[in-house]
């Protein structure tokens, strides 16, 4: 099934953390909390601004970005879980430093 946010909203898939043990203690899924980090599916057209013209948004597919904790709605589509929210509840953009960047 294919899902098209409306105006100003955001499909998002959580990016899961890699497990890992510390000190020998395994912590239950469900115990865990809910990873903060995502990456965008699909976007919305945008805000419709004065005049009737269409403002678009920041974010767009593939981007990864960070979220708050208790940010959107969860929804779930063909057994995949999904967060959608407002461009606004989006925190910030996750971009990869370039390589061989100077000083």
């Amino acid at each position: 099934m294919k899902v098209r946010p409306l105006h100003d909203r955001v499909l998002i898939k959580r990016i899961e953390e890699k497990e890992g043990v510390k000190g020998g203690i395994i912590i239950p899924d469900t115990a865990k909390e809910k990873p903060m980090e995502g990456e965008v599916v699909a976007v919305g057209p945008g805000t419709q601004a004065e005049g009737g013209k269409r403002e678009p948004l920041d974010v767009k597919a593939g981007d990864r970005i960070l979220f708050g904790k208790y940010a959107g709605t969860e929804i779930k589509i063909d057994d995949q879980d999904y967060v959608i929210m407002r461009e606004e509840e989006i925190l910030a953009v996750l971009q990869e430093a370039a390589k061989g960047a100077s000083r």
